[in-house]
């Protein structure tokens, strides 16, 4: 049955949210709303009454009344008996909202009418290649419908076609070597897992993918957050700060992480590409300490500036590889794989039929026309995403001087660096003037972060203009508050919890 939290747990959460930029129950909202949306507080889960709350703030009643009104409004917070409603998410527009499932800590919120999503960095479909590949696999499936449809492995067709692009990546590899997983994600929880007992040790980049913080967590494992180098001043110049090698060489030996996780290829969220001198220091420490390393590949494809790179894989083949058609073609497919050692995906898929027993056939079809004509659908959207990074680049730099971009060679997003520790706080201002956002601090640990923000490059330029005109009056109102400029020296309390 859904839980209740109790008031001094939402008090702690809440941290310093009475800030004085709006009224105090707008205020109170909007940092609710926001813990719903970045999963501090989880769904179906009932509030403190209007008098528990109100008591242990030290506020009126009328203040929490006012606030709870506006949740309900908004959809975050349902009626409920009395005043103990409980948390939710907006039921989706009839026109639908952003697809995908990268919203930082709310996957497939819906998103309100009127309101572009800067949280998501997912695309829509290719839509017509998507389309004729589901057409094909409607004419295949026949063949397929006298089995029993469990395919814990994943449909043959597909597997051999993910194994054909690896080996033309220049990583030889069988379909023995492939399990098909439920997207990216489900591939990490398989592999967490397997490899990772609760109290162990998994190193992540600092900053990282949020989603994987959060299995990481869920999984009960301990992070090891190793620091990426800080961008040039004038990230924009091209000056390539890469990885600090010798600090995850010093955290792999000090620390002996079970599991690496690392995200290469157009790291997310700062869109950095590992070169291959790094990858072999990266696979000798982590072989050197006894370390799977698992290499998230979901943002390979979307290479904007054709940079080389060879895959992780072609450098051990003790690497776990992670990959989907989630960036490159559509996040509805929910289509991803393991690559690895056979043994291991021996012990991947016994772990993996503990959570399922095998994704949807058609699906897989679908995907094994997708795979194995990647360059389909590429060449074009490669060219939109580059005329998108580059108008979001101009935009920033001519309406937000004082943040610093950084420069991303693929991807979906843009790094920036605040002038002032107020990620948390423009997220929570966003919806105001008609955006959302991903706080800084959802790609850390510790509260880091608020001094930055991820900006994806997947709405047209047009609404990108539009959106980085909203960040600058999100941004001018919360420099007329005196008493946010008073706290800009620490993060919010919220943020850190």
């Amino acid at each position: 049955m859904p839980g209740s939290l109790n008031p001094g747990s939402l008090a702690r959460l809440l941290g310093e949210w009475n800030l004085g930029a709006a009224p105090a129950y707008r205020e109170l909202a909007d940092v609710v709303r926001l813990l719903v949306l970045d999963g501090r507080v989880p769904l179906e889960v009932a509030l403190p009454s209007e008098r528990a709350l109100a008591a242990t703030l030290g506020i009126s009643r009328t203040t929490i009344t006012a606030a709870y009104s506006l949740l309900r409004e908004q959809g975050f917070l349902s009626s409920g008996q009395g005043s103990r409603g409980r948390t939710g998410i907006p039921k989706a527009s009839p026109r639908g909202g952003s697809g995908g499932a990268d919203l930082s800590g709310a996957p497939g919120l819906a998103v309100p009418d009127g309101i572009l999503d800067l949280a998501y960095a997912s695309l829509p479909a290719s839509g017509e290649v998507v389309h004729r590949a589901f057409a094909s696999a409607l004419t295949e499936l026949p063949a397929l419908l006298p089995g029993f449809g469990y395919e814990a492995l994943g449909v043959n067709a597909l597997r051999e076609a993910i194994a054909e692009h690896y080996a033309a990546a220049g990583v030889p590899t069988t379909a023995q070597q492939i399990l098909v997983t439920s997207g990216a994600q489900h591939a990490l929880n398989i592999v967490l897992r397997t490899l990772a007992g609760r109290s162990d040790k998994v190193m992540v980049e600092h900053p990282s993918y949020p989603n994987a913080i959060d299995a990481i967590r869920a999984a009960g494992c301990r992070l090891v957050p190793v620091a990426m180098p800080a961008a040039h001043p004038d990230a924009r110049s091209g000056a390539r700060p890469g990885w600090d090698l010798e600090a995850i060489e010093t955290a792999l030996m000090q620390q002996r992480p079970v599991m690496a996780y690392v995200v290469p290829d157009f790291h997310n969220p700062t869109g950095r590409l590992m070169p291959d001198s790094q990858r072999r220091r990266l696979v000798r420490a982590a072989a050197a300490a006894g370390t799977v390393l698992v290499v998230d590949e979901t943002l390979r494809e979307l290479n904007l500036d054709g940079a080389a790179s060879s895959p992780l894989a072609a450098f051990s083949p003790a690497v776990v590889s992670i990959g989907s058609l989630s960036k490159s073609h559509w996040a509805g497919l929910r289509t991803g794989w393991i690559r690895a050692d056979e043994s291991l995906i021996q012990r991947f898929a016994a772990a993996r039929t503990t959570m399922d027993l095998g994704g949807p056939v058609v699906e897989q079809l679908a995907a094994a026309h997708l795979v194995g004509a990647l360059d389909e659908p590429l060449p074009a959207r490669l060219a939109s995403l580059r005329d998108n990074r580059d108008a979001l680049l101009d935009l920033i730099a001519t309406r937000l001087p004082g943040w610093q971009s950084e420069r991303p060679v693929g991807g979906l997003s843009v790094w920036c660096r605040l002038p002032a520790p107020i990620s948390t706080a423009l997220a929570v201002v966003a919806p105001d003037f008609g955006i959302r956002l991903a706080a800084g601090p959802r790609f850390g640990t510790g509260g880091a972060f608020e001094h930055h923000l991820r900006v994806p490059f997947t709405l047209p330029p047009e609404q990108l203009e539009t959106a980085v005109a909203a960040l600058r009056s999100a941004q001018d109102r919360l420099e007329a508050s005196p008493q946010l400029r008073r706290n800009l020296g620490a993060p919010p309390a919220a943020a850190i919890a």
